[in-house]
């Protein structure tokens, strides 16, 4: 058994639970606060963030290196073992973790003191998360897995980040953006994302 500790509203941990329900994999999810000191996570990972799992005696941190792990259980189903394949999902992967990095920046900014918040930094995520979603907009050739042609790690890490810029930084980018909006839609109707929603 897997056992998961982690958050409801972390994104980190959302793409862990979508991989995990993609593949089937039975895991037990232990809710923690993030971001209480008496959570136990620091115990298991010396970072002290959430995602962690254990099992089978090892304890595993950080959202990639678990959903690598996970994978590799499954016979790389949603990450190639190898190739080019491999590497065009590795690459969405890696756009879909920077949008939910710079939309976490801007989410933890706006809950510092007015005082201590900086304009600077809110302005910078906000024109990354622009453009990463406008990048993607650029690259999409229509509905339908973004490498290959089945759903992959990229399909399922981009539902998770944009999920995320809706729940955290909620604006109109889909008017602008008919291309990833229809992309968007299609991907957040699977069950893996129905069952791990953010609460409201």
């Amino acid at each position: 058994m897997i056992r998961l500790f982690g958050s409801l509203t972390s994104p980190y941990v959302r793409k862990v639970r979508v991989v995990a329900a993609e593949l089937a994999l039975a895991v037990d999810f232990t809710v923690v606060d993030a971001w209480s000191p008496d959570n136990g996570i620091p115990a298991r990972s010396p970072l002290g963030k959430v995602p962690v799992i254990e099992i089978d005696g090892m304890t595993l941190f950080e959202s990639t290196l678990i959903i690598e792990y996970l994978d590799s259980r499954s016979g790389h189903r949603l990450i190639p073992a190898a190739g080019p394949a491999r590497w065009a999902v590795l690459r969405w992967h890696a756009l879909a973790h920077g949008l939910i990095d710079a939309t976490a920046t801007r989410t933890l900014e706006t809950r510092r003191p007015a005082e201590h918040r900086s304009a600077a930094v809110l302005a910078r995520e906000a024109v990354r998360i622009a453009r990463v979603l406008d990048g993607i907009e650029a690259a999409l050739a229509g509905p339908g897995p973004l490498a290959g042609d089945t759903v992959t790690l990229a399909d399922l890490a981009l539902g998770v980040a944009v999920g995320y810029v809706d729940f955290r930084y909620p604006h109109d980018w889909r008017g602008t953006r008919p291309n990833l909006a229809g992309w968007a839609a299609e991907i957040h109707r699977r069950a893996s994302f129905q069952a791990t929603l953010p609460p409201q």
